[in-house]
């Protein structure tokens, strides 16, 4: 994890998430700060500790208590009842937890400051987060088929999670759009030129399609299908005569369309597959405000698909499922501090990763770059770490550092 603290210390990125936070402990005898215990949570999951009960160990750890900072490095960090009180009731505050909710744009906006994006691709998303127990607000899903919660999240074409917010499982996919995406759209108003919008058909709704047109913003969005648009090509229905031959066969079309809902007629790019062995083709239709042929446009939302991607790192490599508190609020806490963890280490792979670490996925790195045994040397001044160089040789590790170092911001001049 030092290569991580490195990389956050030179954003700043905790540090300033710990001076958003409220204070709301009142005795004097703090032993740790908000910042520590925030680190400890983020790394901790960002290590694959994703428990509170996980702090018995790393409250011990070296390598902890070095990233935790302040008086840990030569005492302990936070033990599991300290986190404990911290996750679940110090966060849980409205106050709290609102600045959570805007902590990992706030990360993103650090680095578009040192890295200026050229445009911005967001893809809106939601996913499942099986529940097992009596969980305030979770719910049975008929889509996902299971007792669930049903969170949203908002991705930039980086892999960047913008924004997220914990849900009851029964909803809409797109119920609550506007609090997550408006936020964000807020953040690159007047900042970026170039501004696209992806989602499926979950969020085919003409509201929808009104603010991003009154944002600037070019979008493709899928449709579901309904009897008028299949009728708009239903010349390319039609089975084609003589043997087909052993490839799919595509065809596009595209089209005015305006469904009662709307306020004026849209462009809309149909896309028809017809697959070897198959009786009936494959239809698909995007709603659109890009001026693109509709090969383009077709593949432009293809892209879309890199947002489940994403999704499934974090179920995997950070475990942001883990939602297992008794109460909605404890557990919408967890998920923004999986939120923090994941973008942390998506900033590792896109900012400070050599050539020869790129394909590396968030498991890959955690297991090679964080999981490194090592030996640790304790003198009274300093403490040496003695990494091994199974999975990352010592001048992968420099080239890491190098790279962290030039997002170091320079000194202002004497």
């Amino acid at each position: 994890m030092l290569a991580y603290r490195e990389l956050d210390d030179v954003l700043g990125l905790t540090t300033s998430g710990g001076e958003r936070l409220a204070e709301v402990r009142t005795g004097k005898n703090r032993r740790h700060l908000l910042v520590g215990l925030l680190r400890q949570s983020v790394f901790g999951r960002l290590a694959g500790y994703e428990d509170v009960n996980d702090a018995e160990r790393l409250c011990h750890d070296p390598a902890m208590r070095w990233v935790v900072g302040g008086g840990a490095p030569m005492g302990r960090a936070a033990s599991a009842s300290q986190m404990g009180r911290f996750e679940t009731e110090w966060l849980g505050r409205p106050e709290n937890l609102a600045a959570l909710s805007d902590l990992p744009g706030d990360w993103i906006g650090t680095v578009n400051r040192r890295r200026p994006p050229k445009m911005i691709v967001l893809d809106m998303d939601s996913s499942e987060s099986p529940t097992y127990g009596e969980q305030e607000g979770s719910a049975y899903n008929g889509h996902f088929g299971c007792t669930c919660y049903h969170p949203l999240f908002v991705f930039n074409q980086l892999g960047d999670l913008e924004r997220c917010a914990l849900r009851s499982g029964n909803v809409h996919s797109a119920a609550g759009w506007r609090d997550v995406l408006e936020p964000v759209v807020a953040r690159y108003r007047g900042t970026v030129t170039l501004r696209y919008f992806r989602g499926d058909a979950a969020f085919a709704n003409p509201e929808i399609y009104e603010f991003l047109e009154a944002e600037g913003y070019g979008y493709a969005i899928r449709l579901p299908t309904n009897p008028v648009l299949q009728g708009k090509i239903g010349y390319l229905l039609k089975r084609p005569v003589g043997r087909p031959p052993q490839k799919v066969r595509r065809y596009y079309a595209s089209f005015s369309y305006r469904a009662l809902s709307w306020n004026k007629s849209r462009h809309v790019v149909a896309k028809v597959e017809w697959h070897p062995g198959e009786l009936y083709p494959r239809v698909g239709f995007i709603v659109t405000n890009l001026p693109r042929s509709a090969e383009g446009i077709v593949a432009f939302y293809n892209h879309r698909g890199t947002c489940e991607q994403y999704i499934k790192e974090g179920k995997n490599a950070i475990k942001w499922t883990r939602l297992s508190c008794r109460s909605f609020a404890a557990n919408a806490v967890r998920l923004q501090l999986h939120a923090l963890a994941y973008n942390l280490g998506n900033f590792m792979r896109t900012l400070a990763m050599p050539k020869t670490a790129e394909p590396w996925s968030l498991t890959s790195l955690r297991e090679k770059l964080i999981k490194i045994g090592a030996k640790v040397v304790s003198h009274g001044r300093y403490v040496t770490f003695q990494m091994a160089e199974v999975a990352v040789p010592r001048q992968m590790f420099q080239e890491i550092l190098s790279l962290v170092a030039l997002l170091r911001t320079p000194p202002a001049p004497a």
